[in-house]
């Protein structure tokens, strides 16, 4: 049974007047990624500050690695890492001297620290740029370089804050491989994106703030079938087996040209073999059938009322 690395009960933020948190529930299993999604003002960074100490909970309780965010601070601080929307990065400093800064700062010993400073730049493939002022680098590399330093103290929890922003198609990949490879090792990535496709592509768990509140949780897949507009695509051979299928499935469109049948569906593995097994039943044959799925814009848009391009962190 997997443990867990966060869970938060009731959790609850108000300034003033104004409600942030509205008593917020979450579970997030150790080596996995988990996902907040949210619009501007959903109450995302104020979860994030709760969950790293910067900031006290009105009400609710806090368990981050174990330990009780408002009574042990010193050993949550200890369990995490950080890497912030921007590169934390030391620009009048080499890749290297910014690594072994983070040592020092962790009280690492001399050797250790620099057996740790090593494995991270090869780890990172910044071996070659070490020496190099990390003004110098391209956005990829600051990016790699910013979380090879939240991993000098080995966390067990990494907090990211939109860790592809700005990055080429390529250095995004490169990222998300590197992520995949942390939680391998068993960390656990708690993560905000302004990409959806990013938390389509990694998130085990994803959870959607609106107004303070939690609207939904639950796999990138289940969200995704919870919103009406998913079909099965379906291609006939010829216009009698397209007829056919039409008439016992009312509620399907048809494309005659295309010969294609469009049949609602929440896109479940139980849905499709029934719709199948009902068509083999008849002996109408289907020469080829696909599942669409809603993405998560329309996740996001059905929930909030809003599109993704008010999504941030």
């Amino acid at each position: 049974m997997t443990s867990s690395a966060i869970t938060a009960s009731g959790l609850r933020k108000a300034y003033k007047d104004k409600v942030v948190l509205d008593g917020i529930d979450l579970d997030i299993a150790a080596g996995t990624i988990f996902s907040l999604l949210g619009p501007n003002g959903a109450g995302k960074t104020t979860t994030v500050n709760v969950l790293t100490t910067l900031t006290k909970a009105d009400g609710g309780t806090v368990r981050v690695a174990g330990h009780d965010v408002a009574t042990e601070t010193r050993a949550v601080r200890a369990a995490i890492g950080v890497t912030g929307q921007f590169a934390a990065v030391d620009e009048l400093l080499t890749g290297q001297e910014n690594l072994q800064l983070m040592a020092d700062l962790k009280r690492l010993g001399s050797g250790e620290g620099k057996r740790v400073v090593t494995d991270l730049l090869e780890r990172f493939d910044l071996t070659e740029s070490a020496r190099k002022m990390a003004s110098t680098y391209s956005g990829g590399m600051r990016r790699k370089l910013d979380l090879a330093m939240t991993l000098v103290g080995r966390p067990r929890i990494i907090f990211l804050d939109e860790p592809t922003t700005g990055l080429d198609p390529r250095s995004r990949r490169t990222m998300w491989d590197i992520i995949r490879q942390l939680v391998a090792e068993g960390v656990t990535i708690f993560l905000t994106t302004q990409y959806l496709e990013e938390a389509d592509r990694l998130a085990d768990r994803i959870a959607v703030l609106d107004q303070g509140r939690l609207v939904a949780q639950g796999t990138p897949a289940e969200l995704k079938r919870q919103i009406p507009g998913g079909h099965v695509r379906l291609r006939f051979a010829g216009e009698l087996e397209l007829d056919a299928a039409a008439r016992i499935l009312p509620d399907s469109t048809r494309d005659d040209e295309d010969l294609i049948l469009r049949v609602p569906s929440d896109g479940g593995a139980n849905s499709l073999r029934a719709l199948l097994a009902r068509l083999d039943e008849l002996s109408i044959e289907v020469e080829e059938f696909s599942v669409h799925t809603p993405d998560l814009d329309d996740v996001f848009l059905a929930l909030t009322g809003r599109t993704n391009t008010k999504v941030n962190a």
